[in-house]
């Protein structure tokens, strides 16, 4: 999409001002509600903690209600209004807007309805820009509660095409709010899209690993893990204690807590964290680590392969999980582990089933892995395309 065509075509010759948010409309703060307030059925509200944690951009109704007794004693919301959460713990939430297109709605203290009569997700979509956020930053006040002003916000300007012509003013910023939407409904549907078929692989991994782990009685020999396996206790390091390398020290967690220079295990090495959140958690290496916080298991090669072991434990992580002891810091004892009972099919067999589930492994971690990375570069061509869309060349001054 080219800035320069694209928008000449939208704008069609016509002027885009730049005007201070208190010229375009006003700004009314709510009073008086509380979460307590809320009850099952009455008249609606919105509180305004309510924007952070319900509400996307914009919604169309409310879900939330109080006395029709003490809404007559609070400021209202009406549609097309903006609302805006103007405190926050972070910088970026300050302000944060939602265009309300439901019906009149009693709102919070905290809260302020900005009044106009713009398209009201236009200028949502523009109080989520660069050009906001840049504008919004030396008005921010506060300390640990961080806030902006009314009076500071009505300095703020934004950008109206040919704004002496409502109509027209209105039919433009439809149209980048027709295109701003469409790119958040197919972002949304790529990511709902994305998310079954992680779910869908992930069920039908575990069902895989399910029937390959399952062995009729009979079937093939069991014996304790404690016979065909040793177990090996970390070292204890602290993070003071490490020298510069890249080697991981594997504790209590799925993640290295940090890095060191020197190893304790090499190769395949089947991880059991000790205690803490994560205890019992297992997980597998085949390089170089060094384990502290955690016991490492090495099977008898002769009779069981290690990777085969492993995908047999992690099959059974939910039960292992429930075998953590102690109220303060949970862990998992060795002894307990050295009574589990494994199966000992061939080696050949072993092999068999670990060339499956690693495939099944590799594909499920492929998708596991990617859609944090996709769902983040669809949120960031989104406000790519966000961003040009407001990117009104500006004057040296803003006429009011």
């Amino acid at each position: 999409m080219s800035r320069l065509s694209f928008m000449d075509k939208l704008l069609d010759g016509v002027e885009v001002k730049w005007k201070a948010l208190g010229a375009v409309g006003n700004f009314i703060r709510g009073n008086g509600l509380q979460k307590k307030d809320f009850v099952d059925a009455g008249f609606p509200a919105i509180h305004y903690g309510q924007i952070h944690t319900k509400y996307g951009l914009s919604a169309d109704k409310t879900f939330t209600y109080v006395s029709e007794e003490l809404a007559s004693k609070l400021r209202m919301a009406r549609k097309n209004d903006l609302l805006l959460a103007t405190t926050s713990e972070n910088d970026e939430d300050v302000v944060k807007p939602l265009a309300w297109l439901g019906k009149q709605a009693a709102i919070s203290g905290d809260m302020m309805v900005y009044r106009h009569n713009q398209n009201v997700k236009y200028l949502a979509y523009f109080f989520q820009t660069e050009a906001f956020q840049e504008q919004k930053k030396k008005y921010i006040t506060g300390a640990k509660v961080r806030r902006v002003s009314s009076g500071d916000l009505a300095k703020i300007i934004v950008p109206i095409p040919c704004p002496e012509t409502p109509e027209k003013s209105l039919e433009i910023q439809g149209e980048i709010v027709r295109i701003l939407d469409n790119f958040t409904e197919l972002t949304a549907e790529l990511t709902a899209e994305l998310t079954a078929e992680l779910t869908a692989r992930k069920k039908q991994y575990n069902y895989y690993r399910d029937q390959f782990l399952s062995f009729e009685a009979g079937e093939v020999e069991w014996k304790m893990l404690g016979e065909v396996a040793e177990f090996r206790r970390g070292t204890a390091i602290t993070q003071k204690q490490t020298t510069a390398g890249d080697i991981p020290v594997v504790a209590n967690g799925p993640t290295p807590t940090y890095l060191h220079g020197e190893s304790n295990r090499e190769g395949e090495t089947i991880v059991i964290a000790r205690s803490g959140a994560y205890a019992g958690y297992v997980s597998f290496w085949n390089q170089p680590i060094f384990l502290t916080d955690a016991f490492s298991v090495h099977p008898d090669s002769k009779i069981l392969k290690s990777k085969f072991v492993y995908y047999f434990l992690q099959n059974k992580q939910e039960h292992i999980h429930t075998m953590k002891k102690g109220a303060g810091v949970p862990h998992v004892r060795v002894k307990e582990f050295e009574l589990y009972d494994i199966p000992i099919p061939s080696l050949d067999e072993q092999a068999r089933i670990v060339a499956i589930l690693d495939k099944f492994d590799a594909i499920t971690n492929s998708i596991t892995e990617g859609l944090p990375s996709e769902i983040a570069l669809r949120q960031k061509q989104y406000e790519y395309y966000r961003d040009l869309l407001f990117s009104f060349p500006k004057p040296e001054e803003v006429g009011a």
